[in-house]
């Protein structure tokens, strides 16, 4: 015998299988939506339907944009330097690298990253369209911003083995110390690429 009514069994499963999100916190949630007015539980859904019907992915840069546009607001915007493109995994980097207000180019969004265990091929990604992109005449350079994980450096990689032929600047974001940090607390590799990457005084 179920102890849990089937739609509230539905609406954990459900809940559990997004990032972040385990059984308890599942629960949790389904029981609050449960005994939440139902205005929340409308809200919630009719949300959950409009972000997939009501957006699109750039044409041009492969970032989420309303639907029914021609461009995101980044790649229309005339006082962005198309020269300059920032590559990044996905849709939250953008939003992460413009809180900044640092960088005034354009971005590409590869929507993921190699990785050979999950199956992850450069088919699989943004990565034909970021070189034929990079081969234009008007990019002077490519920003690598992917993750500073195993397959954000594997990606990072196969990007320079493919557009290094191109007459164009490759670069990639600086690693190191967070501000605020304690040298003692923090891992060898961080450490090490923060040497590597010290600067003049």
């Amino acid at each position: 015998m179920a102890l849990l009514p089937q739609p509230l069994e539905k609406l954990i499963l459900a809940l559990e299988r997004l990032p972040g999100i385990g059984p308890k916190t599942a629960s949790r949630l389904a029981f609050y939506l449960l005994g939440a007015p139902n205005e929340i539980s409308v809200d919630l859904s009719k949300a959950l339907a409009e972000v997939k019907s009501g957006t699109e992915f750039c044409p041009t840069c492969f970032n989420i944009m309303d639907a029914g546009r021609e461009q995101c607001g980044v790649c229309s915007d005339e006082k962005r330097d198309k020269g300059v493109i920032c590559v990044v995994e996905d849709g939250l980097d953008v939003v992460a690298l413009e809180r900044t207000v640092g960088f005034f180019g354009v971005y590409h969004v590869l929507q993921g990253a190699l990785s050979p265990i999950e199956g992850i091929g450069p088919e699989d990604i943004r990565l034909y369209e970021l070189e034929k992109r990079a081969s234009g005449p008007e990019v002077k350079e490519v920003i690598v911003a992917t993750n500073p994980s195993m397959e954000g450096d594997a990606t990072a990689l196969y990007i320079r083995q493919r557009l290094e032929k191109y007459p164009i600047k490759l670069t990639r974001l600086a690693r190191g110390l967070p501000v605020g940090g304690d040298l003692e607390y923090t891992d060898q590799s961080t450490l090490l690429r923060a040497l590597a990457g010290r600067q003049e005084l």
